[in-house]
């Protein structure tokens, strides 16, 4: 036997990862059901590590599709979703700062505000503005309805939080 054989049969684990599809997602637990085509397995992790912490990231996955199921040291009790075939969410949360993103957009918030809202008020803002003039102020927006859009394509690629 040579050495890089000795090597990769002593660092080689018992466990392995499991294929399994996923019956049902609780993103607030950061935990999901899993079946592996005989057993149902409650509270898989969906990441390695879940504790009090507000600091997270989670890849969803979504309910129907194939993830990989790995349990942490060798503990069956102990699995967490290692890789996903289909992602429904992606998640990251850093102190105030969170991301999340899905099939209706995507969320940007910094404590208590968001990209959307800041966005949305800018284009209020603008479309409120009126000049002086040396005939006197104007009374309307010209081109409001260009700022209506973008607003509207703000709403719809911005989710509300």
């Amino acid at each position: 036997m040579s050495l890089r054989e000795a090597l990769k049969n002593a660092t080689r684990q018992d466990t392995d990862t499991t294929i399994m599809t996923v019956v049902s997602v609780d993103r607030n637990n950061g935990t999901c059901v899993c079946n592996d085509g005989e057993l149902e397995h409650t509270d898989v992790r969906l990441s390695a590590i879940i504790d009090d912490k507000k600091q997270k990231m989670y890849v969803i996955p979504a309910v129907g599709s194939t993830v990989l199921v790995t349990p942490i040291e060798e503990d069956y009790a102990l699995q967490f979703v290692s890789a996903v075939s289909e992602v429904s969410e992606f998640y990251v949360c850093i102190e105030q700062v969170v991301f999340d993103l899905d099939k209706n957009g995507f969320l940007l918030k910094k404590e208590n505000e968001t990209l959307r809202s800041l966005m949305l008020d800018l284009l209020s803002a603008i479309q409120a503005m009126k000049f002086t003039t040396n005939m006197g102020p104007t009374i309307a927006l010209i081109n409001k309805p260009e700022f209506i859009a973008i607003e509207n394509r703000f709403k719809s690629f911005l989710k509300a939080d």
